[in-house]
């Protein structure tokens, strides 16, 4: 009897398994704070809280300073000895950072003397990454702890690096999840939106206006009217179609794009910061219909709190209110159709605005718990406003993985410099980067990297110290090209991979010493991993990020050795400016012995005779005013971001995201020179992958010339009748050769010079355009002749 009963798996339903951001997976009671390198933070600690300091990269030292509840010094708290004056936290605190400043506020308001203070020091310049040190509290307080450093020596590589902080509470805080973020400023309105709810209020122009999501995943409808069109009896909502049309955007988000407008085109707010940089624009705040045409009858709901909350300023009630969500994770698929989930903020993340008229606000606090729109559970909304006079530089959030905190774009030292000839900056990897520039334009930019010289700024490039007896094997097992062979003084351009043989990055290395390295890459994941593969294999090795401490310019163009001769000294055991080769390095120094020390490299990203000038941020302005000064009688030409994408796709040079990712392997992106699979007889990470990859390839990086001047665009998709056989991965009309060029991944059967494809357009079908394999991948001086000239 019992065959006729089916066979099920007993027990209750098995929970999913959801990978998320450790932030959203610690353990109750369980703080996490980063402190970047010349950076500190201020922590109160309560009777029994645990302290674990980890010294993220290796090498960092650390300075605590530990003062009670009436703000006196005592490291015993900790359970610790000082040893010494806090001299490394005393010269951050009064140096002119301005990521500081919640920590100055947080100092003034517990009347904590740092100058009187005693500091426990902790670590060495050899110590290993990922070393802990842990401390018991025994009494309430507040600790201070830095990660200190002078300017990084070039070729000492002493650069500055995060420590993380790790608080166990002994005490649960029920009340909230999460602690608000220090105010970035005085804040001269602190206004709560409780979960479900939401709040007008008015705020004068010029003032700003600070969104926190407090605990993450919250997503929260933002709308605001001109106060004076209100006092006129015009409702005005700010409109985000017509928003859309002006800024040619999804959203407006800091840089050029920035602001949000009315239906009479007139500006109410533009965005400053963001720390999340997805959101919502295209939808209505959540109203009564929509819950009750999804079965939710009577559920609360933005629009009406929306009218509930503005009833004070006399606005009309409307069933739906157009508004910003911010935070809230919608797009529209490529068939059009808008899709929503999870937001991808965290806790603390924030938009921060500022009012370009006076202006009548309302926020909510979304009450949807009916799908993924607050990650299940609806929380609060935290807002702030700050002074008018108050200065914040615009900025976006990036991570470097999902667990690493957020880094706001900053200026490079050269920023200023280059700011003098363009306001047309755009946020890349972290930095804002000229775009192009005012006086010429990118196609005489362009003219002049080819024919003169040309001055860019590449500080956002990642660079890594790599130190330690294990140096040369760790970049050895890396990286696919052969560091044995690499000289002191000498660098390389190889590809660095993972074990399936896709692409982490490509880059340059440089070698400083013996085991003395440099590894300058696109991305932060590259010192991640290189960690990763340290820790992993056991290696005797320091990998710390040195991007904040060395800032570079590349100076371009034919004219840019005799240009730069007139201003470089190099020391007698160094070569000479002139005997530098390509791709060889040098330290050097301004004008003379006692000059402001830099580090000259023959290298580029431009097809070009080149040169790299990479020196410390606080030089920047003197290195760059020397090289403008001699430059004027060689036509020196600021370059940007549109004029070197023109010309290191001439010169067949991939980019990444575009050329490549990490489904891509170095054969199918074009630098299969940088795998000698043969002559390098050690192991290296992805070689098995990569032998096979070699010997039985599917996609090949081609050039093509296009027989149309029709603008064509990164992932355009390639045909061979109706077949796709490949995409476009990098366009540009080139001025010199006058016909329009690009580079393609294409299937290896269709890959032969001279193949006639087509450039699919709208569909992929109902318009083409003409090209065929071109001879090489550099349409322009593919033999190289010009930089190593």
């Amino acid at each position: 009897m019992l065959d006729e009963y089916p066979n099920v798996r007993p027990g209750p339903p098995k929970a999913s398994s959801i990978i998320k951001p450790q932030v959203f997976s610690m353990p109750p009671g369980t703080e996490r704070y980063v402190v970047e390198g010349q950076g500190a933070v201020l922590i109160p600690i309560e009777t029994g809280d645990q302290l674990t300091i980890i010294n993220d990269e290796g090498g960092q030292h650390c300075e605590i300073v530990v003062v009670d509840e009436k703000g006196k010094s005592d490291a015993g708290i900790i359970g610790a000895n000082a040893s010494g004056n806090a001299v490394g936290l005393q010269a951050l605190v009064t140096s002119n950072n301005r990521s500081l400043r919640g920590l100055r506020m947080g100092l003034d308001a517990r009347g904590i003397d740092l100058g009187a203070a005693p500091a426990v020091h902790l670590f060495e310049s050899t110590t290993p990454a990922k070393t802990k040190a842990a401390f018991s509290v025994t009494r309430s307080g507040t600790v201070i702890i830095a990660a200190p450093a002078a300017a990084m020596d070039f070729e000492v590589q002493d650069t500055a690096t995060s420590l993380t902080v790790m608080i166990k509470r002994a005490t649960l805080k029920t009340q909230v999840r999460f602690a608000l973020p220090d105010p970035l400023a005085d804040p001269l309105t602190n206004l709560r939106v409780h979960s479900q709810t939401a709040e007008a209020y008015f705020v004068k122009a010029g003032d700003y206006i600070q969104i926190l999501d407090v605990d993450g995943r919250q997503c929260t409808d933002f709308e605001c009217f001109s106060a004076r069109k209100l006092d006129k009896g015009i409702e005005h909502a700010l409109d985000v179609t017509t928003t859309r049309t002006l800024m040619g955007h999804a959203y407006p988000m800091p840089g050029l794009h920035a602001k949000y407008y009315d239906q009479e085109m007139l500006p109410l707010v533009e965005v400053v910061q963001d720390t999340c940089g997805r959101h919502d624009a295209f939808a209505l705040a959540c109203s009564a219909k929509y819950y009750d045409d999804i079965g939710y009858p009577g559920h609360v709901n933005c629009s009406e709190n929306f009218n509930t909350a503005l009833e004070k300023f006399n606005v009309t009630a409307r069933p739906g209110w157009m508004a910003i969500n911010f935070f809230f994770n919608t797009f529209l698929d490529d068939h059009g159709v808008m899709y929503a989930d999870e937001p991808w903020s965290r806790p603390g993340d924030y938009v921060l605005l500022r009012a370009l008229t006076d202006i009548v606000c309302v926020s909510s606090a979304c009450p949807d718990d009916t799908t993924a729109a607050n990650g299940w559970n609806p929380t609060d909304i935290h807002i702030r406003t700050y002074s008018g006079k108050e200065t914040f530089q615009k900025a976006v959030a990036i991570r470097a993985t999902p667990d690493s905190e957020a880094k706001m774009t900053k200026q490079t030292g050269f920023h200023d410099s280059f700011a003098k000839h363009t306001r047309n900056f755009i946020e890349y990897n972290g930095y804002w980067l000229a775009s192009c520039f005012a006086a010429a334009g990118p196609i005489a930019e362009y003219h002049a990297c080819r024919e003169k010289a040309v001055i860019l700024d590449l500080s956002p490039l990642r660079k890594f110290e790599i130190t330690g007896p294990d140096a040369e094997a760790l970049c050895q097992y890396a990286f696919t090209r052969n560091m044995k062979t690499l000289p002191v003084g000498g660098v390389v351009y190889t590809a660095m991979c993972y074990e399936h043989g896709g692409m982490i990055d490509d880059g340059t290395v440089f070698r400083l010493g013996k085991d003395n390295f440099r590894w300058i890459g696109g991305a932060d994941y590259g010192g991640e991993w290189l960690r990763e593969l340290a820790e992993k294999n056991g290696l005797k090795v320091l990998v710390r990020s040195s991007t904040d401490q060395m800032h570079n310019v590349a100076v371009q163009g034919p004219e840019s050795r005799d240009l730069l001769r007139k201003i470089v000294w190099t020391a007698p055991h160094n070569p000479e400016f002139d005997q530098l080769d390509w791709f060889r390095f040098t330290p050097a120094r301004l004008h003379n012995e006692a000059g402001t020390p830099f580090v000259i490299s023959r290298t580029g990203y431009t097809g070009e005779l080149g040169y790299e000038v990479f020196c410390h941020p606080k030089d920047c302005a003197e290195i760059f005013d020397a090289i403008w000064g001699v430059g004027q009688d060689h036509g020196l030409t600021p370059m940007g971001l549109e004029a070197l994408d023109m010309v290191r796709i001439e010169a067949g040079l991939i980019f990444a995201g575009y050329d490549f990712t990490d489904q891509t392997d170095p054969f199918e992106a074009g630098i299969g020179f940088t795998c000698p699979l043969k002559s390098k007889t050690d192991d290296f990470v992805g070689r098995d992958a990569l032998i096979r990859r070699k010997e039985h390839p599917m996609r090949k990086l081609v050039g093509l010339e296009i027989d149309s001047n029709v603008d064509v665009g990164h992932g355009d998709c390639i045909h061979i009748g109706r077949a796709q056989i490949g995409e476009v991965t990098s366009s540009m009309r080139s001025p010199l050769l006058k016909k329009n060029i690009a580079l393609a991944r294409i299937d290896v059967a269709h890959a032969d010079v001279g193949t006639a494809v087509e450039i699919g357009k709208l569909d992929g079908h109902q318009m083409r355009l003409p090209a065929k394999v071109a001879e090489t991948l550099a349409a322009f001086d593919p033999k190289k002749e010009r930089p190593r000239s």
